[in-house]
């Protein structure tokens, strides 16, 4: 299997389980719905504007977990970051209408019905 086939599907796996370890967090979906996190091209979140110390906390500390599993599945052949912009594809393309996401440009956006605006290396 090639390497970026690997990635993809290690990816894949990653995208659907790290989202659910975070969302046992009543606060990060609260945070999330609300808008005041969001997911960003590097596969980690981020805090939209300035943020509360507890919000920080709150995405520092799945950041760790998704960097755990980045570096985990990058035993597999990838680096920690081409397995972290892998997921990060993902997980942008997951969000739902109303959340946040970073665009490749740097700037939050706020996903509507339309599918969300991707870095074109993305699959």
């Amino acid at each position: 299997m090639n390497t970026v086939r690997s990635i993809v599907l290690i990816a894949a796996s990653l995208a659907v389980a790290t989202p659910a370890l975070a969302q046992r967090d009543p606060a990060y979906q609260a945070a999330r719905s609300a808008g005041q996190i969001g997911e960003q091209p590097d596969g980690y979140l981020g805090v939209v504007g300035g943020g509360s110390a507890e919000l920080r906390a709150l995405v520092n500390s799945i950041n760790i977990q998704r960097k755990a599993k980045y570096t985990e599945s990058a035993a597999a052949g990838a680096t920690v970051e081409q397995m972290a912009f892998t997921s990060g594809c993902r997980l942008i393309a997951a969000t739902s209408p109303g959340e946040k996401y970073k665009t490749p440009g740097g700037s939050w956006a706020t996903r509507t019905a339309a599918a969300p605006e991707r870095d074109s290396r993305c699959v």
